[in-house]
């Protein structure tokens, strides 16, 4: 930024004297250089003086930086009191920065395992709504076998079962043979 901001002012200073050769020439009546000629000839001092400038920036900037820019190590900057209450050592602070990153992966599995332990609620509450339903349907069932047979549900079902399988049997045997007589015609 210095350098630039240098060569700028520098490059303003020599428009600012090729302006005024201008204008003094025009006040020349008998000269005979042109406008053309003094644009060349500043152009060529402007590179002359750049060349220079440059050689002389470079040592400038060394001794910015050696002089000027340079803080000496008995001395502690207002940000770098953390670093004199708290000395770690490379490896240390490679230790805590493994170590946060350990954590982090904790964090996430934790979350991670969170999440699903809320689905499974939500599952299991969705599964608990339905086992209250079909509860409700047996206890109807419940009721009803005790109003019209005089039996409890589960020794009508116990009774019914057996009848359930033979019934499921004969209807498969009907299923049966009516494919075969559909074949035939």
């Amino acid at each position: 930024r210095v350098y630039t901001a240098f060569q700028d002012c520098l490059f303003e200073m020599m428009m600012l004297v090729e302006s005024v050769i201008l204008k003094k020439l025009e006040g020349l009546s008998e000269c005979d250089v042109s406008p053309l000629h003094i644009r060349r000839s500043t152009e060529k001092f402007l590179l002359f003086l750049k060349e220079h400038f440059d050689e002389l920036f470079g040592k400038m900037e060394e001794m910015l930086l050696q002089l000027v820019l340079n803080i000496p190590k008995n001395v502690l900057l207002p940000e770098d009191k953390v670093h004199k209450q708290y000395p770690y050592s490379k490896e240390q602070f490679q230790a805590l920065q493994d170590e946060i990153h350990q954590l982090q992966e904790q964090y996430r599995a934790e979350v991670s395992a969170g999440q699903a332990l809320r689905a499974e609620l939500e599952e299991q509450k969705v599964v608990q709504a339905e086992l209250e339903k079909i509860m409700q349907c047996s206890d109807g069932l419940e009721n009803i076998c005790r109003e019209h047979w005089n039996c409890s549900f589960r020794e009508s079902f116990a009774f019914l079962a057996p009848n359930l399988k033979k019934l499921q049997d004969k209807l498969k045997d009907v299923e049966e043979k009516s494919k075969k007589i559909k074949k035939l015609d």
